[in-house]
C-alpha cells in the first residue's frame, strides 16, 4: 500500500497523536477521515488538512457504525483505520480515598480497548470488501497499545489494562483478518509531548524527558504519525507492536 493511495479514519483525530497522523497521512496524499467526540476542534483541524470529520463516540456501536458510513460515502473506501482515542487515570488499586473507582476503570477500558476493536472491527468489514492489491493487500489496522502495557507504573492499572488488552488482541486480530488480506499492527509510544502533557509545568516536563535515555526529550506526536505512516507502506509488518520510547523502561 502507498499512502498516496490511501482512504483513512483516524479515532482521536481532532488532537494529540491523532492530529498529527492525519496531518501526515494528509500531507503526503492520503484521504482522510477524523473520528472524535470534539464537534469544535474536530472539523477545524479535518478542513485544514482538507478532510472530513465526523463527531463520533467510539464506545457506540450506532455511532460508529454511522461514522464508517460517513467515510465510506465521503472517500468511496477505507483502506486504513487508526486508533488514538483514549484517556488515562491516575488512580491506585487502594489509596488514601479507599478503593479504585469501579466506573473510571470501566470508562478506561471502554474507551481504550472496547472503542479500539468496536473502531477496527466495522473498519475491517468495510476493508474486507476492497479489491485486493497485487499482493493481496486491502487494508491495515493500527492501534495505540502504550509502553504502559509492559511496565506500567503505580496508578495505572487501569490505563495498563487496556493498553495490554491493545497489545493482546493485535496478533489474533491479524490472523484472523489475514485471509481477507487485511493487516493488523500496534504502537506503543512512551512520553510525547501530547496537549495533556503541554500543560505541565516546564520543569515537570524536563524531569519526564530526562527519563528516556535517547534521545532524552518527550517524543514528538508526528513522529506517532510518520511511525503510522511507515506501517501503512510496510506490507510485511503483521501482528506485532512497536514501541517507539527512546529505549525509556518505565519504574
Amino acid at each position: 500500500m502507498q499512502i498516496t493511495d490511501t482512504a483513512a479514519i483516524v479515532t482521536g483525530g481532532a488532537s494529540g497523536l491523532g492530529e498529527a497522523t492525519a496531518r501526515h497521512f494528509a500531507k503526503h496524499g492520503a484521504q482522510v477521515t477524523l473520528l472524535d467526540r470534539d464537534g469544535e476542534r474536530g472539523p477545524r483541524v479535518a478542513e485544514e488538512i482538507g478532510g472530513h470529520f465526523v463527531q463520533t463516540d467510539v464506545t457506540d456501536e450506532a455511532s460508529v457504525a454511522a461514522a464508517v458510513a460517513h467515510a465510506m460515502e465521503q472517500m468511496g473506501q477505507i483502506t486504513a483505520c487508526v486508533n488514538c482515542a483514549g484517556i488515562a487515570v491516575g488512580m491506585k488499586t487502594v489509596g488514601k480515598d479507599g478503593p479504585h473507582g469501579l466506573d473510571a476503570f470501566q470508562q478506561t477500558i471502554d474507551i481504550n480497548l472496547v472503542g479500539s476493536f468496536n473502531v477496527s472491527r466495522l473498519a475491517a468489514a468495510e476493508m474486507a470488501r476492497n479489491d485486493p492489491e497485487p499482493d493481496g493487500a486491502r487494508g491495515v489496522i493500527i492501534n495505540t497499545a502504550s509502553i504502559a502495557a509492559f511496565d506500567g507504573q503505580k496508578g495505572q492499572a487501569a490505563y495498563a489494562a487496556s493498553k495490554g488488552g491493545i497489545v493482546g488482541m493485535t496478533l489474533p486480530m491479524a490472523r484472523d483478518l489475514a485471509p481477507s488480506g487485511i493487516r493488523v499492527m500496534a504502537i506503543a509510544p512512551g512520553i510525547f509531548m501530547t496537549p495533556m502533557l503541554a500543560g505541565l509545568p516546564e520543569d515537570v516536563q524536563q524531569q519526564l524527558a530526562a527519563d528516556v535515555p535517547n534521545p532524552a526529550r518527550l517524543g514528538d506526536p508526528a513522529e506517532f504519525g510518520r511511525m503510522a505512516g511507515f506501517i501503512v507502506e510496510m506490507g510485511y509488518l503483521n501482528g506485532e507492536v512497536i514501541r517507539l520510547d527512546g529505549a525509556l523502561r518505565m519504574r
